[in-house]
């Protein structure tokens, strides 16, 4: 079983990530790709600020790989996300799994993707035409 979590400040590689997923056990991968949208809240946007408590984001991170773990059969996980400034359509987030069959592959990435949102100590800002906001994803 093969995990891979980070936090970066480069642009995601989607080619590199899935590569991470191959497994020659498993008959499934998940991949699951968050992108910067160019609209939301009724409002056009330009870009999306990131950032993160980066050692507290990582922590939480491994912790859910390991409860995907012990929760399905999975071979790989890959899990991440990117900070500072994004332009609409970069991707921002790759969730992965891998596994012998496709019904655990599919649910451990929903609950990844899910968790994270929830949980993991990252903040996003979006930018508009005239101002800018934060928006929590946290409850």
């Amino acid at each position: 079983m093969k995990t891979h979590i980070a936090i970066t400040s480069e642009a995601i590689n989607i080619y590199n990530e899935h590569l991470k997923l191959v497994n020659p056990r498993s008959g499934a991968i998940c991949v699951f790709i968050g992108t910067v949208r160019d609209f939301n809240r009724e409002k056009e946007v330009n870009e999306l600020y990131f950032e993160a408590y980066e050692k507290m984001a990582l922590l939480t991170m491994e912790a859910l790989a390991h409860e995907a773990k012990g929760t399905w059969p999975l071979h790989n996980i890959v899990m991440v996300h990117a900070i500072g400034f994004r332009k609409i359509t970069d991707p921002v987030v790759f969730i992965g799994t891998s596994s012998a069959h496709r019904d655990a592959a599919f649910q451990a990435s929903r609950f990844l993707i899910d968790q994270l949102k929830e949980t993991v100590p990252i903040w996003k800002k979006e930018t508009y035409q005239n101002d800018s906001a934060w928006i929590s994803t946290h409850p």
